[in-house]
C-alpha cells in the first residue's frame, strides 16, 4: 500500500492495522499495560473460574477468554469499538486491500441503528434495490440488535459466491434481499462537464480516490470548466491520507483536520503539494450520508471559506478507530481519538451543518447548485 497512512476516518468500518505514526510517537498499537487491584481481580476470576467450577469440561478457555473481552468492550458501550473474532479481524484488514467479497453495501450508525450508507452503482446490493437509509434488521435470519459496526461486517462479507439474506426496515416495511457475494471494488471517482460546470462526485476516499483525480483537475482548463461542484452525497469516508491529498487540490497551506486524543494531545493534518490546483468557485453537495472523510473534506471548505456546502446535515461519524491485534489472530477495534474541523469543530454525533441547509436531493439538488453558481 505503498506510504499511506494506515488510518482511516471511514468508510466507517475501516481502521489502522497494526502500528501507525503522525509523527512523535503518535499512535501506536499496545495497550497500556494494566497493573494492581483491578486487574488482580481480573486474574483472580479467571483462575476461580477454570480452576474451582463444578463441571470444568464445560469450559472453554478461548471461549471465557472471549467472554472477559466482549463484556470490556460491551462496558464501553460505544457502537465504534468491539472484540473482533479471527472472522472480524481479516474482514476488517480487507478493507485497506482495496477490494473485498461481499454486497457492496456501505453500513453505518444513525439513531443508535445500523443503516446503508452508501449502495456501489452495480453492485449486488444495488441490483437487489437496497438504498442509502434503509435500517440493517437481521442477517440471514438472525437480528442485528445489539450488534456494533464492527460485529456487523463479517457477517455480511463472506466467500466469494456464496449467498446472504439481509432484511431491512424501509419506513417500517420488512423487505428481505437474498444476494450473492461478489468482488467488490469501491468505485472512487465520475466526471461529468454540465455547460461549463465540472461535476466531480466522489464515492469514497479509497486509496486511489486522490490519484484518480489529478487528471481531472488537471484537465479543467481545457475541458472549458469555470466553476466546480463536488458531489460528496453518500461518500462513506475512507484514508485520511487521501482526504488530505484531496483537498490539496483546493487549498494551499492549510489546516485540513486536527484529530484530538484521549489525552487532549492534538495533531494536525496539513496540505500537501499536489501536481495540480484549482481555484474555481465551487459548491459542496452533501447528505445526511455523507460521512467521515467527506465531513473532513467538507468542513475544510467550509471553513476556509474555498466553497459554500449545500444540502443535509451529514452524518457526524467524527471518531478515529483503531485495530489492535490480540493473539490467535483476533483484536480489539476502539475508539482512540476524535477530530475537529480547521476551526475546531468538533463533528461526532453533530455533522457539518450546510451553508444552504436544503431539502432537496438527487437532480433537484444539483440544480440548485448549476443555478447558484451561474447567478455567480
Amino acid at each position: 500500500m505503498s506510504t499511506r497512512w494506515k488510518i482511516a476516518l471511514g468508510s466507517v468500518l475501516a481502521v489502522v492495522l497494526i502500528a501507525f505514526s503522525f509523527g512523535a510517537g503518535y499512535f501506536t498499537a499496545l495497550l497500556a499495560p494494566a497493573s494492581g487491584d483491578e486487574l488482580d481481580r481480573v486474574v483472580d476470576a479467571w483462575d476461580t473460574i477454570a480452576g474451582r467450577y463444578v463441571e470444568p469440561d464445560k469450559i472453554d478457555r478461548n471461549a471465557l477468554a472471549e467472554a472477559a473481552i466482549r463484556g470490556m468492550m460491551d462496558y464501553l458501550n460505544d457502537p465504534y469499538s468491539a472484540y473482533l473474532d479471527a472472522a472480524g479481524y481479516a474482514a476488517m484488514q480487507d478493507d485497506f486491500e482495496g477490494t473485498y467479497s461481499g454486497i457492496g453495501a456501505e453500513m453505518g450508525l444513525r439513531d443508535g441503528r445500523l443503516v446503508v450508507i452508501a449502495v456501489y452503482p452495480g453492485s449486488p446490493a444495488a441490483r437487489a434495490g437496497m438504498q442509502a437509509g434503509d435500517r440493517i434488521a437481521a442477517v440471514n435470519g438472525a437480528s442485528t440488535e445489539g450488534l456494533t459496526l464492527a460485529e456487523l461486517g463479517p457477517l455480511v462479507r463472506g466467500e466469494l459466491g456464496t449467498q446472504v439474506t439481509i432484511t431491512i426496515d424501509r419506513g417500517g416495511a420488512a423487505l428481505s434481499f437474498t444476494m450473492t457475494r461478489e468482488t467488490i471494488t469501491p468505485p472512487s471517482i465520475r466526471f461529468e462537464m454540465l455547460g461549463t460546470v465540472a461535476h466531480i462526485e466522489i464515492f469514497s476516499f479509497n486509496q486511489h480516490a486522490d490519484e484518480d483525480l489529478l487528471p481531472i483537475i488537471q484537465g479543467l482548463s481545457s475541458n472549458g470548466a469555470t466553476s466546480i461542484i463536488l458531489d460528496l452525497r453518500g461518500n462513506p469516508g475512507g484514508l485520511v491520507t487521501t482526504v488530505v491529498n484531496t483537498a490539496s487540490y483546493f487549498l494551499r497551506d492549510s489546516v485540513v483536520l486536527t484529530i484530538r486524543d484521549s489525552d487532549g494531545a492534538t495533531t494536525t493534518h496539513r496540505t500537501v503539494t499536489q501536481g495540480a490546483f484549482t481555484n474555481l468557485p465551487m459548491v459542496v453537495l452533501v447528505d445526511g450520508f455523507s460521512a467521515s472523510g467527506s465531513e473532513v473534506l467538507a468542513g475544510a471548505l467550509q471553513d476556509h471559506g474555498r466553497a459554500v456546502v449545500a444540502g443535509a446535515q451529514t452524518f457526524g461519524k467524527g471518531s478515529v478507530n483503531q485495530l489492535f491485534p490480540l493473539p490467535g489472530d483476533t483484536g480489539i477495534y476502539l475508539t482512540i481519538a476524535r477530530w475537529l474541523t480547521p476551526d475546531g469543530h468538533l463533528i461526532e454525533g453533530v455533522g457539518i451543518t450546510p451553508d444552504y441547509p436544503l431539502e432537496l436531493t438527487g437532480g433537484g439538488l444539483l440544480d440548485w447548485a448549476l443555478d447558484y453558481l451561474a447567478a455567480g
